[in-house]
């Protein structure tokens, strides 16, 4: 089985950002445990502030993965371009969110990416990950 984890826009500073929302620990450092907890699984990870290489990672990777997780940040309440790259892909993605959106600025409550999702998962930390591959397993 192959996964891909998709970052957005400021999750590259996982560990410093933030701490008392995102937790103290890297991504990398929590990807490696995710590795431990499911070795039959190749995972893929990539994170990028910028848009347009979003889209183009999920253009990559979407027609020939098991499964996306996807932290779009800040980019899903704004973009209608990543909607429509989940939309144009055959590959499911799950959309996942450290924090819970929904007790955070109103802005936070809506996502672009949550219709063309296989389903969400918000508010559980860096452990929403590890719920996003369960769903695929």
């Amino acid at each position: 089985m192959k996964i891909c984890i998709i970052n957005g826009p400021n999750l590259n500073l996982l560990g410093k950002r933030e701490p008392s929302i995102y937790g103290d620990s890297s991504f990398e450092t929590y990807l490696e445990n995710l590795r431990n907890q499911f070795p039959k699984i190749e995972f893929t990870y990539f994170q990028s502030n910028i848009e347009g290489e979003i889209i183009s990672q999920l253009h990559e990777v979407g027609f020939g993965f098991d499964g996306i997780i996807l932290n779009a940040g800040a980019y899903t309440h704004t973009s209608v371009g990543i909607a429509d790259a989940v939309k144009a892909i055959s590959t499911p993605v799950v959309e996942v969110h450290i924090s819970n959106t929904h007790a955070r600025e109103s802005f936070r409550h809506q996502s672009y990416i949550a219709p063309v999702a296989k389903g969400v998962i918000i508010g559980f930390g860096l452990d929403s990950y590890r719920l996003g591959v369960q769903s695929f397993v």
